[in-house]
């Protein structure tokens, strides 16, 4: 007998069961007997497995899938193949409640009682890293797999401070993993707000990974907020570049820190990009005038930016120096921690009391050389090689607390 069975409730599939039992005629035994075989369909996709129960061919109907007749045989056979129709109706019911897809892979495994194999977060995490590594110079930036390599840690060590284990199955990921991993973030780890939101940020990519493949049934981030709170980044303002600017330093490389911290005042470049600036991404624009022409090394977007004469006289200065040779770079630039390390002797020197990095380079040609001098926001953002112009209006909020602090000194000046 061929039996359907439909089901259809709340988000699940319609999910289509075909059960047939049947007579295999090609297994018949040496006594002359027909084995009664079960057959589950489930998309055109068949599992097959023997009942070991069999039957004399001329009392099996083919059309009812039954032994004919109401004899104590009859009853015996029959009362066991409604059984294990009943069975398979039972699987695709938990299957349902599980909140899994209904195949006949599942069907068949619930039948050979395989056990399914936990989904193991660390090792999706782990796997999603790897991938990451093999794309990094193509789909990735170094700096990213080395964020995620930091979240994979931070994930490994909170999950050994909660439950003391190696490891968790996905399925236990809930609102309140979320949450006490939040705290753990903030509290054992010290993390600032928006550095546990960029850490949390990764960890739901993996999230995002077990729900596409169905080993999650609900985002465990389902009513958790990840927004981050505001943060007036620092910037130079243009008394403060002429200070840096005019200084004489004694030592070499301090000159050549400044030199470099300068170009990118004045051209935006993040220290990565500047780092790794070839001689080619200099070329004429549009103008007739010198431009960079490069892609930002975090997001691969493009960079075109007109350079002004302050850029270009630094870039004439070192036009010659050993290591721009050797390595067809524009600036002899050292790295990110020596860079930082000397801008902070040079802040000292300057006479400049706030705390100078190489990224405060890019918030102050976005403020001060651009937004400042009128140039659009478009422009800018166009330049600094966002890709949201929302990232770029940032610093339109920063320029409107400069113009308080310069009203502020003219309400001064007018006092009676």
């Amino acid at each position: 007998m061929n039996v359907n069975l439909n089901r259809k409730g709340g988000n699940e599939m319609e999910t289509k069961i075909s059960i047939l039992f049947y007579g295999k005629k090609s297994r018949i035994t040496k006594s002359n007997l027909l084995p009664i075989y079960l057959r589950v369909t489930i998309a055109g996709q068949r599992f097959e497995t023997c009942t070991h129960r069999t039957v004399t061919p001329g009392k099996w109907s083919v059309e009812a899938g039954r032994m004919k007749g109401s004899s104590e045989e009859a009853r015996r056979i029959n009362t066991y193949l409604d059984m294990l129709r009943s069975r398979v109706y039972a699987y695709q019911q938990e299957l349902l409640q599980e909140h899994k897809q209904v195949t006949i892979e599942a069907i068949k495994d619930k039948w050979l009682g395989v056990e399914e194999k936990p989904v193991m977060l660390l090792e999706v995490f782990q796997k999603h890293n790897e991938q990451v590594k093999q794309l990094v110079g193509k789909d990735f930036a170094p700096g990213t797999l080395e964020r995620y390599r930091t979240s994979l840690l931070h994930t490994s060590n909170f999950i050994k401070w909660k439950y003391k284990a190696a490891d968790i199955d996905v399925k236990k990921l809930d609102f309140g993993f979320i949450s006490d991993y939040e705290f753990w973030l903030k509290s054992v780890r010290n993390c600032a707000h928006n550095t546990t939101m960029k850490y949390l940020g990764n960890f739901k990519k993996v999230i995002h990974i077990c729900l596409k493949n169905g080993w999650l049934q609900r985002d465990p981030f389902l009513g958790f907020r990840m927004s981050k709170k505001e943060v007036v980044r620092a910037f130079l303002t243009k008394e403060e570049l002429q200070k840096i600017a005019a200084r004489e330093f004694e030592i070499e490389r301090l000159s050549q820190v400044r030199d470099i911290f300068l170009f990118s005042c004045f051209t935006g470049l993040a220290y990565a990009d500047v780092q790794k600036l070839k001689r080619t991404e200099i070329v004429t624009g549009p103008d007739g005038g010198k431009w960079v022409y490069t892609s930002r090394q975090k997001t691969d977007t493009v960079s075109r930016i007109p350079l002004l004469s302050v850029a270009l006289s630094i870039l004439e200065q070192y036009n010659e120096h050993p290591q721009c040779l050797n390595l067809d770079r524009v600036l002899p630039v050292l790295s990110n921690q020596k860079m930082n390390a000397y801008l902070k002797e040079i802040a000292d020197l300057c006479g400049i009391h706030k705390p100078l990095t190489f990224h405060i380079a890019r918030h102050t040609f976005a403020t001060t050389i651009t937004l400042s001098n009128g140039v659009p926001i478009e422009s800018v953002s166009r330049m600094l090689g966002h890709t949201n112009i929302k990232t770029t209006q940032h610093y339109a909020k920063i320029l409107d607390q400069k113009v308080s602090e310069d009203m502020q000194l003219l309400k001064n000046k007018f006092k009676l």
